[in-house]
Order: structure tokens, then C-alpha cells, then sequence
């Protein structure tokens, strides 16, 4: 449950850094008050922790192919 919203929150960023880099529009700055806001940098923070945690997915897929043989 953890991994499908850890990518979730990854998924998020990955769409608000692709608006940023095309757009110049960082969409949780506009919908929460600013890069400065509070809430804002709880969810760049959270998207930071979930990328490093998403990392983890990479070995997850060997420990279930190896588990199963």
C-alpha cells in the first residue's frame, strides 16, 4: 500500500516538474500560496522522500522472481 502511494506522490511531481520545465507553471505553487508556503514544501517534501523511497522498487521485482524459484 505504501509503494502505490509513495508513486503516487511521485507521479504527482513528475507532472508539476514536466508543467514547470514546459510551461514555466509550478502547479502546487499556484494551488497553495507560493513555493514559500507551508503546505508547498510539505508536498515537495513528500515527493522527495517518495522518489528515494520508489528507489527501493528497483529490487523489489528481483526479490519476487527470486522468491519464487
Amino acid at each position: 500500500m505504501l509503494d502505490r502511494i509513495f508513486l503516487l506522490l511521485l507521479i504527482i511531481g513528475g507532472i508539476n516538474w514536466g508543467l514547470i520545465g514546459i510551461f514555466q507553471f509550478d502547479l502546487v505553487a499556484f494551488i497553495f500560496g507560493g513555493q514559500a508556503a507551508v503546505i508547498s514544501r510539505i508536498i515537495y517534501a513528500l515527493v522527495g522522500i517518495s522518489a528515494v523511497w520508489c528507489i527501493s522498487l528497483f529490487f523489489k521485482e528481483q526479490e519476487l522472481l527470486e522468491a519464487r524459484t
